[in-house]
């Protein structure tokens, strides 16, 4: 019993050491929840939860190799991804802006974009075909209840962080004027194709 609660435990807190990092789907979330209101995370959150359930199911059945040549296209395709995401959003910053009392839910498609925004981030496999994999596995070794907690405290964190974040800038909202609207749009839309690009050229 002891060593689940670890697992749920090292879980959360790994969890939350990754979502505090700002990067691409905290400025996704920060740009759909203006747009849809405080859901906007927790359906972020299950589109990234979705890829990462797929690379444990990887992970589980020993698929952690990962070639240079497989690595390089992952980071041109996940910086072009994540720059077309960043012109997007600030193109339509000001007509996004323009209806800042109204949620566009014709336009968001949150689930979408939480699952774009981790597998276009080369970051995201890094991590798991690292720390992450040497975690499920640890857990493997105790049972699979173990990974399920490791897991559970990990996306519990995910989870609980993003819809602090999403709550807190769709409740903002009807404080903000047209201007600040549109500069935080456009922000998350610089910071987007600004990470996108460094990993372009990074490689």
């Amino acid at each position: 019993m002891f060593e689940l609660l670890e697992m749920l435990t090292i879980g959360f807190v790994v969890g939350m050491t990754g979502a505090l990092v700002p990067g691409p789907m905290l400025f996704v979330t920060i740009d759909t929840s203006l747009k849809r209101g405080w859901l906007a995370g927790p359906e972020v959150f299950i589109g990234h939860a979705i890829l990462e359930f797929l690379v444990c199911i990887l992970i589980i059945y020993g698929i952690t190799a990962v070639s240079d040549n497989t690595m390089m296209a992952i980071s041109i395709l996940g910086g072009a991804t994540l720059v077309a995401f960043g012109i997007l959003t600030i193109k339509n910053a000001k007509d996004a802006a323009s209806s800042i009392h109204e949620h566009d839910r014709a336009t968001s498609q949150p689930i979408l974009a939480g699952v774009v925004t981790s597998a276009s981030n080369p970051y995201f496999w890094l991590w798991w075909l690292a720390a992450g994999s040497a975690l499920i596995l640890q857990g493997l070794e105790i049972g699979i209840i173990a990974a399920v907690m490791f897991m559970a405290g990990h996306w519990l964190a995910d989870l609980g962080y993003f819809t602090v974040v999403s709550t807190s800038f769709s409740k903002g909202k009807k404080l903000m004027s047209l201007k600040v609207y549109e500069g935080i749009l456009m922000s998350c839309g610089l910071f987007l194709v600004l990470f996108g690009s460094w990993f372009i050229i990074s490689i």
